[in-house]
């Protein structure tokens, strides 16, 4: 007769087969949280913080001089409460050859109104101080001469429409740097196409949101040319902490000469002409725009110049040959949840792909 305790034991341990099983399916795990930790890092190399305290822009500066002001008085408060702490601990310590009790206070008048009427005090000037600073950015108005560029937020990228321009361009706003001899600048209509995302460059201004069917607003006057980071600072899905964006600020001669570029469209090399067949047959053309072509997508970034960006994956990985390869070929692997899928492409589809999109500089 079998022993039903052994039954059950033989049950519950995991067999060989499961065993090996639930090896593999660590593995795979481990294997995932690896890359994912990996994308992480080298994402943190290609995009760093940006500094919020150097600011280099008006309104980065307001709120710049405003966060002053907030964290001098919450300090203030600190060393106030902590010095009181302090001496009460050191001053009203108990010692052995004293058996009174210490004078038992029940009320003060006092010191009663003094905290009720100084914290008061405090939020009323940070009140009056914020709203200062808010007023004086959303009642700004646009001069004939500010450029125009609309901000659609995408999960998870960005979008950048210049009206006046005729340029669509994606996770790369490129606008003109202001200075005293001839101010610049750029205002910022913020849209959504999907979930609630907020654009957040801190060196250049403070957070604005994305909410769909609204329209927001914002303005940044850069005082220095390079680039600036940013990143959506509102959850928005599972990739929100890499919708990452850039903004490069440029010189009055460099900007006319990147928007000149931009206007003149996608190139086209008639050497790779088999390339393009290979890439105009396939359904990327159904997401993608790539301009004086039939691709006409608008559900994914527009690829007209996808080579003079310095990122791919909106921040992710730096725009190489090899990296775009690696992300044509399984974007699912550089940047999980991502709305493009795996094409599942052959060799020569690949090659033939990458070598059409390498060349739309």
């Amino acid at each position: 007769m079998s022993d039903p305790n052994k039954s059950i034991l033989v049950k519950l341990l995991p067999s060989e087969a499961d065993g090996k099983g639930l090896y593999m399916q660590s593995s795979s795990r481990l294997a995932g949280v690896w890359c994912a930790i990996s994308v992480v890092a080298l994402g943190q190399s290609v995009h760093p913080v940006g500094d919020i305290f150097k600011p280099l822009a008006t309104p980065a500066d307001s709120v710049y001089h405003l966060s002053l002001l907030v964290l001098t008085v919450c300090a203030a408060i600190f060393l106030v409460v902590a010095g009181l702490l302090t001496f009460t601990i050191i001053r009203f310590r108990h010692r052995k050859d004293d058996g009174r009790e210490p004078a038992q206070v029940y009320g003060s008048n006092h010191i009663e109104i003094a905290w009720t009427v100084i914290p008061i005090l405090i939020v009323f000037v940070f009140t009056m101080a914020t709203a200062r600073v808010v007023v004086a950015l959303q009642t700004k108005s646009a001069p004939k001469d500010a450029l125009q560029v609309t901000v659609i937020g995408h999960q998870w990228w960005w979008e950048f429409r210049y009206p006046d321009l005729g340029i669509i361009t994606a996770n790369e706003l490129h606008v003109p740097v202001s200075t005293a001899v001839k101010p610049a600048i750029t205002f910022l209509k913020l849209q959504s196409a999907d979930v609630a995302h907020s654009f957040w460059v801190p060196q250049l201004a403070g957070k604005t949101d994305l909410i769909p069917n609204r329209t927001n607003s914002m303005w940044i006057d850069p005082r220095q040319e390079g680039t600036f980071l940013g990143n959506c600072a509102e959850y928005c899905g599972t990739q929100h902490a890499n919708m990452l964006l850039r903004v490069i600020v440029q010189s009055p001669a460099d900007f006319e000469k990147w928007t000149a570029a931009e206007k003149l469209g996608a190139s086209h090399d008639s050497r790779i002409e088999a390339a393009r067949a290979t890439f105009l047959s396939l359904s990327c053309v159904n997401c993608h725009t790539v301009s004086r072509t039939s691709a006409a997508g608008t559900f994914g970034p527009d690829l007209s110049h996808l080579m003079s960006r310095e990122t791919l994956g909106a921040g992710v990985i730096p725009n190489t040959t090899e990296n775009l390869r690696a992300w044509v070929k399984d974007p699912q692997a550089i940047k999980p949840g991502n709305l493009m899928p795996n094409m599942q492409l052959n060799a020569r589809e690949l090659d033939e792909v990458v070598t059409y999109l390498s060349s739309l500089k």
